[in-house]
C-alpha cells in the first residue's frame, strides 16, 4: 500500500524492481494499479482454471430402450442400469420405441409404462421432461437427485480409506 502516486512514479518503481505496473480497476478516480510479475500472475491464473476444469463433472445422458410390450422382468433389468447410471451422476433418457402400426394406435401403453418406470425410480430420480411423443418414439427425460450422488462419493471415499487401513493392517502383521 504505497497510497496515492502519480503514473511515472508508480512506473518508476516498477522498473526499479524489475516487476510490472498493473492497472486493477482503470475506471477509478484515481485508478488502482499494482506493482506484480504479470507473467507468474498469468500463469497463477491457467493453473486454477486447470484445476477447476479437473473437478468438474461431465454429466451424460444414457439412454435405456422399452418396448409397449415390454415383460415385468426387463423392465426391472433396466430400472436396475437405470440406478446404476443415476447413481454415477448420469442423466437417463426412457424411450419406448413403437415398431408396428398396432403399437402406434396405443401410445397410451407406452406412456403408462414410463410413467410406472419414474415412480419405480422415484428415490433415485426426478423426472426432468415428461413423456412426449416423437414420431415412433415416446421419450421421457430423468435426472438423478443429488443426495444420492453425494451418498454415492461419500461411500466410495469411505472405501478407499478402509482398503487404504486394511492394507496397512497387513502390511504391519507381516
Amino acid at each position: 500500500m504505497l497510497g496515492v502516486v502519480s503514473g511515472k512514479e508508480a512506473q518508476q518503481m516498477a522498473e526499479e524492481k524489475n516487476l510490472d505496473l498493473v492497472k486493477i480497476s482503470p475506471k477509478a478516480n484515481p485508478p488502482v494499479c499494482k506493482i506484480m510479475d504479470f507473467s507468474k500472475f498469468k500463469f497463477e491464473q491457467a493453473k486454477k482454471e486447470r484445476e477447476a476444469r479437473k473437478k468438474q463433472k461431465n454429466v451424460e445422458t444414457k439412454e435405456l430402450w422399452l418396448t409397449p410390450n415390454i415383460d415385468s422382468g426387463d423392465l426391472q433389468t433396466r430400472r436396475n442400469r437405470a440406478v446404476e447410471f443415476l447413481t454415477k451422476g448420469d442423466k437417463v433418457k426412457a424411450t419406448v420405441r413403437f415398431r408396428h402400426g398396432r403399437e402406434m394406435g396405443r401410445t397410451d401403453v407406452g406412456q403408462r409404462i414410463l410413467i410406472d418406470f419414474a415412480k419405480s425410480l422415484e428415490e433415485y430420480a426426478t423426472v426432468d421432461r415428461l413423456p412426449k411423443l416423437d414420431g415412433r418414439r415416446m421419450s421421457m427425460f430423468l435426472t438423478p437427485k443429488a443426495d444420492i450422488i453425494k451418498k454415492k462419493d461419500n461411500t466410495d471415499k469411505k472405501d478407499k480409506h478402509d482398503k487404504k487401513e486394511n492394507k496397512n493392517n497387513a502390511e504391519n502383521e507381516d
